[in-house]
């Protein structure tokens, strides 16, 4: 098996390619322009991450975020507070029961300081043009219905304090030297969960708190910090349209955030198609124990993920941890089976690269924030692929070969060919610079 190995250089001709599936790759048609391609630093990652002897922990780190002798990580997320890989349920202004704090005078990121914040700064010390995008799972369970971090919804009298609270966070954190580019107001609106942080909020609510409270507020401050809606699956692009049908609270959503456990891609594209100034963003998407096939996870990984989101509009491809244990975790609730891109052994510490690190490897090492996605055939004799314009001048394909058997192909790009082979299930990433 080969992974992410560079292969001999290939040269372009002018040849005959006659009967051969052709990619073309048209540098013409233009389309967005890319963040980047990364995971979660949830505390579960972080804690793994910062708990490996510093050699060990500079090492990984510089695997993932180093541009030039890593695989280039350029976007991360991190939660607002507890996620289901967390030690514990928490939020930064808990209260006791029945007690509120509309002055948020107890707010603290103090819970981030000894994991999360160190591993992130030392990722933006290694590649500096890392964006970082943030949701919450929870409001502090005092501006809920259900006074606590499980279920419930967001109470319409705390609508002002959880703007400011969200607010405060980007503060905290550009405090620390990490830049907050993009903020969603909740992680999953439409999932209630039983054993985790959860809130509710449908997407009036999310209208309204967007266009009276979060979206003023920031602008009020003069943050750079953007809003994303939705932070959910592909199965429901009414709600983020029916938030972006909202004139107020459009002014102040940059784009849409989705996730993969529902749905098809596609629906990325019916959203931009209604809304063709506000971006897409791919941000959650977790391999697991039901999905054991390293083959089979790589070609969807790809087809659907780097691929299909990019196509989709996406600026940005996020999968779900960073990193977690050979249990799992750690984790308190929630998915008790999920892979993380690289799994490190509590006990040794010993790390593997597990499916989606190759995964995204192939784009995140070759494809430069700031590329733009141009034209490429695709889907031909189970050809799939998208192509990149980098800021440099180099032009990147990438393709997957998702038939059973292997495939010689020509790429096009001018007036040149260059033919190439793909054994059944495998991936390839080409790049070259213009002549």
């Amino acid at each position: 098996m080969k992974l992410v190995s560079r292969e001999p250089d290939v040269a372009f001709s002018s040849g005959d390619t006659a009967g051969l599936p052709t990619i073309a790759v048209d540098d013409t048609a233009m389309y967005q322009e890319m963040v980047g391609f990364g995971a979660a630093i949830t505390d579960a990652s972080a804690s793994l991450i910062n708990g490996l002897p510093p050699e060990r922990r500079e090492a990984l780190l510089r695997d993932l975020f180093d541009a030039d002798s890593g695989i280039g990580l350029s976007f991360a997320r991190l939660t607002i507070g507890a996620s289901d890989f967390s030690p514990g349920h928490y939020s930064f202004d808990d209260m006791p029961p029945g007690e509120r704090d509309p002055a948020l005078a107890r707010f603290s990121i103090e819970p981030d300081r000894r994991d999360r914040i160190p591993v992130v700064r030392r990722a933006l010390a290694i590649n500096p043009q890392l964006k970082i995008m943030a949701s919450p799972w929870s409001a502090p369970g005092w501006m809920k219905t259900t006074d606590k971090l499980i279920k419930g919804t967001l109470r319409p009298d705390a609508y002002e304090a959880f703007a400011e609270y969200l607010a405060r966070y980007v503060d905290a954190y550009a405090a620390e030297g990490v830049p907050i580019f993009a903020l969603t107001i909740q992680n999953e609106p439409h999932y209630e969960p039983a054993d985790y942080p959860g809130m509710r909020v449908e997407p009036a609510a999310r209208a309204r708190f967007v266009g009276e409270f979060l979206g003023p507020r920031l602008a009020r401050g003069g943050s750079p910090t953007v809003i994303f809606d939705w932070d959910h699956n592909w199965d429901e692009p009414q709600s983020p349209l029916a938030v972006l049908g909202d004139s107020v609270a459009r002014r102040y959503i940059a784009g849409v955030a989705w996730h993969c456990y529902g749905g098809d891609v596609s629906a990325q594209t019916k959203v931009h198609d209604a809304y063709p100034a506000k971006d897409a963003y791919f941000t959650e998407c977790s391999g697991g124990d039901w999905a054991p096939s390293f083959a089979d996870n790589l070609v969807w990984n790809v087809r659907t993920l780097i691929i299909g989101a990019t196509r989709n509009w996406a600026r940005g491809v996020l999968l779900w941890n960073l990193a977690l244990d050979e249990q799992h975790g750690p984790h308190k609730g929630g998915c008790g089976n999920c892979r993380g891109v690289v799994t490190i052994d509590s006990r040794s510490g010993a790390v593997t690269r597990n499916v989606e690190y190759y995964a995204l490897a192939h784009a995140s090492r070759f494809v430069q924030p700031g590329a733009r996605r141009i034209g490429s055939s695709s889907g031909v004799a189970g050809l799939e692929s998208v192509a990149f314009r980098n800021p440099d001048g180099s032009r990147v394909l990438i393709a997957v070969n998702t038939a059973t058997a292997e495939q010689r192909f020509a790429v096009q790009w001018a007036d040149s060919r260059v033919i190439y082979g793909l054994p059944a299930g495998a991936v390839a990433t080409l790049r070259w610079l213009a002549r």
